[in-house]
């Protein structure tokens, strides 16, 4: 068994926080991480109790939902709110920070920043966490499916494969889902 790195191990992390997001134009998760230890964590949504982007739309003025609090911004305030301090800590986000919240990571200490996804990836952002000798890293999450079902989704899919090969579709259109399939699950039988 080979055991998950670091990096993926934070990284996937952040990438399970983005799916509690409540802005619907863009789902971000970040963790931060001091010593190998996850010390918050926090997905871009409105603030506690208020309205959500997913249930009214999102409020957007100059092309930014203003309802959003990022998801760095909410790991560093849930930092913030239960005295824990944030000085030579890591933070890994699912995509690279925005203007402010690279001010808010720069003044709260944070070291470095892994990002898995370039977004809007600002050039006064790169030079303001250059100046601040904060290291930058790309650290895209490698496939990592947790899925307690895909044994049945397997067989689901070479049912419909042996339906439609009964139907007479040509051989090559067969191959083809085979093939798609097969990428799809690593293995087909």
């Amino acid at each position: 068994m080979n055991r998950i790195k670091w990096d993926q191990y934070f990284m996937a992390q952040s990438h399970l926080l983005a799916l509690r997001s409540t802005c619907t134009r863009l789902t971000v998760g970040a963790t931060i991480v001091r010593d190998k230890r996850i010390i918050a964590g926090g997905y871009n949504g409105s603030v506690s109790g208020g309205t959500h982007c997913i249930d009214e739309g999102c409020y957007v003025v100059d092309n930014h939902c203003i309802r959003t609090v990022h998801a760095e911004m909410n790991a560093l305030l849930q930092c913030a709110k239960f005295g824990v301090p944030t000085e030579n800590a890591e933070i890994y986000v699912t995509h690279f920070p925005c203007l402010q919240c690279t001010k808010a990571i720069i003044q709260a200490g944070i070291k470095v920043v892994y990002y898995a996804e370039d977004y809007k990836n600002h050039p006064y952002g790169i030079k303001m966490l250059e100046e601040s000798k904060v290291r930058v890293e790309k650290v895209p999450l490698e496939e990592m499916v947790i899925d307690l079902n895909s044994k049945e989704k397997l067989e689901f899919v070479n049912d419909l494969i042996g339906k439609i090969t009964e139907s007479g579709i040509d051989d090559n259109e067969i191959k083809a889902i085979r093939e798609q399939a097969a990428t799809l699950f690593s293995t087909i039988s």
